[in-house]
């Protein structure tokens, strides 16, 4: 029979996609995502379902996956789902707790201190196992499972000479840009260093004229694993890219003050990833070129054991 993981494209799938190898379900699994250039370069040669897309709050894109959700599990052997969010998750948990499966919740690591709306969702159906990422809240029918960080370490390495390439990385959301960021970054980047700028939505007066709303996966991880120094807002899924090339990124975080995302869950996440040292926090108006000269001195390499996910045995 079959696991179904599950999560929209993003950090949710980034952080999914790192996780399953410690979950011990490779041989049988299918995966259940959007489709986008992320998805498609992450998961090839994986068994993928595509459902509908589903942005932020977004209930229509809910019901469409809840209706895609009941024609999969009908027509195939599940055993189980598995999910690290967001609303898709509550689309395929509801369908599938009726029908007696079972369902794990891994919540995202950028929930430092406790759930989020759709863990919060996911704990009102009484069979669903919860994981969270962080043992400080980790408690009643929250267990710690380990965290998606865990693997990762950061260590000094000889900086360059010049910053000649440099990634600026500022997720691809429709509904949030992140224009403080943007507008810093151009004042005080190096005149001679090749910029990829990928910008998403954010669109200030003087815009950078190479900068491109989205840029494919593979070639996004590629200029990273090339560039000295890589910026990026503070979502799980650009740190993830940036630490899987060995890049300790400049990570500034969103606040939801200025209309740049829905709460500030980046900023819990920049402090966790700069306590761990595997980033560099700073805030949108803080961000100098000493900044960029200390980030290109690090890189982030894998740790020689991985630890696999810390299942109950109900599970």
């Amino acid at each position: 029979m079959t696991t179904l993981l599950v999560a929209s494209t993003g950090g949710h799938l980034a952080e999914l996609h790192d996780l399953a190898p410690r979950l011990g379900v490779a041989d049988d699994c299918v995966w259940v995502t959007f489709d986008s250039p992320q998805s498609r370069s992450l998961l090839d040669g994986r068994e993928v379902i595509h459902v509908p897309s589903a942005s932020t709050r977004d209930a229509v894109g809910t019901l469409r996956d809840f209706l895609a959700a009941r024609r999969v599990l009908r027509s195939r052997r599940v055993r189980r789902v598995i999910s690290t969010g967001a609303s898709v998750a509550m689309s395929f948990f509801v369908p599938a707790s009726r029908a007696g499966l079972s369902c794990a919740y891994i919540e995202s690591a950028t929930r430092t201190s406790g759930p989020s709306l759709t863990g919060r969702l996911a704990a009102r159906l009484p069979r669903a196992e919860l994981y969270t990422q962080y043992a400080s809240w980790a408690g009643g029918r929250w267990r710690y499972g380990g965290s998606i960080f865990d693997p990762y370490l950061a260590s000094p390495v000889p900086r360059p000479a010049t910053l000649s390439r440099i990634v600026v990385a500022l997720g691809t959301h429709d509904r949030f840009g992140f224009p403080r960021l943007l507008s810093r970054l151009v004042t005080i980047m190096p005149t001679n260093a090749e910029v990829l700028w990928q910008v998403g939505s954010t669109r200030i007066p003087r815009m950078p004229r190479d900068a491109r709303r989205q840029v494919p996966f593979d070639e996004l991880e590629q200029a990273m694993r090339e560039a000295d120094v890589v910026i990026t807002h503070a979502g799980v899924g650009s740190a993830l890219t940036a630490m899987r090339a060995g890049r300790r990124a400049i990570q500034v975080p969103r606040r939801q003050r200025y209309g740049e995302h829905i709460d500030d869950h980046q900023v819990e996440l920049a402090r966790e990833l700069d306590r761990r040292g595997l980033v560099l926090a700073r805030e949108a108006d803080a961000v100098t070129i000493d900044d960029l000269w200390s980030t290109a001195g690090w890189a982030i390499r894998t740790g020689e054991e991985v630890t696999p996910f810390r299942w109950t045995e109900a599970t």
